[in-house]
């Protein structure tokens, strides 16, 4: 068995993107404590983001403004101990994992947003990217709000405040403001006695409802309502603004759009696969976009493989729909303990190491079909492949299942610029060779309608074609 380390930097950043952040809510009209079903949601969507986490919690029944927050940098293991979530009493709370795209990854810019103002208090967490950003925080600096470093999260918090003094309750402030965001977000804002959630109009970004009991959630993904123990009611409608308060749930759908654009990769990569978002369950997208791989070749080959975690699924797809039988062929420690670091080249030199070993005895002798989500840099692939040879396999034929990337995202997706996307100035016979395969196949935009039938989405980082601008 060979095996060889890949930092945290190598086998995460380079060669995968990466979502925001997830967003977690609670509402317990019982007046249970809500942190610990936040705690275990966040836990189930660490995926999503691991360099920050915080929890803001209320009670409904208590003074007025008094909401709690405990946040910092780190896995949500990392930053709450034992005492933490005792203190966080209350039964209304809002909870946040981050992975940087804007703002960069510092401390001021975990979430939830916090604030005091002349009405009361409110916490924001917030998934996704506002393009208007900028031109809203320059107002906001000429009103004596904003500050040099405000990340867009705390700009949308910032709007919601200035509303709030001039509105009659918290969910006209929060619509009047988003009424003025361009972009991909799902946010949840907590007063001390209410939550509002509300995605944006083309639903780029993920957003959906669930109940456990007489509690009520808001989540980036289903698979969380579920991982405590709650059952998933619905998406959240593109453009509509949720209020749970103690009379129960509304619904605002005033600010829905026709047009919608779900961001594609939520199924090819992002989601857990045990989600369901938009009416599509995340597995059967990648088991499909496997089978349209298959179909687009006929090369022999005896097994197929997948990249963990990212290829597995697309690659039982390709194998049932090829019939070359599937195999299991990495070992990837799951165990190794993360200390947080912060994502600039140096610090990331610092990094725990990851190890992911090859199975000699599944791939010796072997023709290898292997496949993956995605190839950002070709770094990481190209060392899986020297990997496969070093332990036998007579050869590597890499299958995508997603489109070159060719342009950045604008709507929260850590895509790099165009001269970090090995696509954008190779074609596919170069980087086939640049990664040491036998052949490189990608998944086609025109296969998107197989993965996720007739639901209209956002493939912008692959067409060029922005819902937002």
């Amino acid at each position: 068995m060979s095996s060889f380390d890949l930092s945290d930097s190598d086998f995460t950043r380079s060669d995968k993107l990466h979502e925001e952040c997830g967003v977690f809510a609670y509402y317990s009209l019982e007046g249970n404590r809500a942190v610990n079903n936040i705690y275990m949601g966040l836990l189930a969507l660490q995926h999503r983001g691991q360099e920050s986490a915080g929890i803001s919690v209320s009670d409904t029944s208590g003074e007025k403004g008094n909401i709690k927050t405990k946040k910092g940098m780190g896995l949500v293991s990392e930053v709450f101990t034992p005492q933490d979530l005792s203190n966080l009493d209350g039964n209304i709370g809002v909870g946040h994992v981050r992975y940087s795209t804007t703002g960069g990854s510092i401390p001021e810019n975990a979430q939830p947003i916090a604030m005091n103002y002349i009405k009361g208090s409110l916490a924001l967490v917030h998934n996704g990217n506002i393009i208007n950003a900028k031109e809203l925080k320059d107002e906001q600096m000429l009103r004596g709000q904003a500050h040099y470093t405000t990340s867009d999260s705390e700009v949308i918090a910032y709007e919601i405040v200035s509303e709030r003094v001039k509105s009659d309750s918290i969910e006209e402030a929060v619509k009047n403001a988003t009424s003025k965001l361009k972009g991909g977000y799902a946010c949840v804002v907590m007063s001390p006695r209410k939550l509002v959630g509300i995605r944006d109009p083309f639903g780029i970004k993920p957003l959906v409802l669930g109940k456990k009991n007489n509690d009520y959630i808001l989540a980036s993904e289903s698979a969380a309502i579920i991982s405590v123990g709650g059952e998933f009611i619905r998406d959240i409608k593109p453009g509509e603004m949720i209020t749970i308060s103690e009379t129960g749930l509304s619904s605002d759908e005033s600010g829905c759009n026709k047009k919608h654009a779900h961001c594609i990769f939520e199924y090819i990569y992002f989601a857990r696969p045990d989600s369901v978002i938009d009416g599509i369950e995340v597995h059967d997208a990648r088991f499909k976009a496997g089978q349209a791989l298959a179909r687009l070749s006929d090369t022999e080959a005896d097994l197929v493989v997948g990249v963990p975690d990212s290829g597995l699924v697309s690659a039982e797809g390709y194998a049932k729909e090829s019939g070359i039988p599937y195999a299991f062929a990495f070992h990837k420690n799951s165990y190794i303990g993360r200390s947080f670091i912060k994502p600039t080249d140096e610090e990331r030199k610092l990094a725990v190491q990851m190890k992911l070993s090859v199975l000699k005895s599944v791939v010796k002798g072997k023709r290898i079909i292997l496949t993956d989500d995605s190839i950002v840099r070709g770094t990481t692939m190209k060392k899986i492949i020297e990997m496969l040879r070093k332990e036998g396999a007579l050869s590597v034929h890499v299958r995508i299942s997603s489109p070159p990337f060719l342009y950045p995202c604008y709507y929260g997706t850590d895509v790099p610029n165009a001269s970090q996307l090995i696509a954008s100035e190779h074609s596919a016979d170069e980087i086939c060779k640049q990664i040491g395969a036998d052949s490189l196949i990608y998944l086609r935009i025109e296969d998107f309608k197989e993965m996720v039938g007739d639901l209209p989405v956002c493939a912008a980082c692959f067409n060029n074609k922005y819902p937002v601008k």
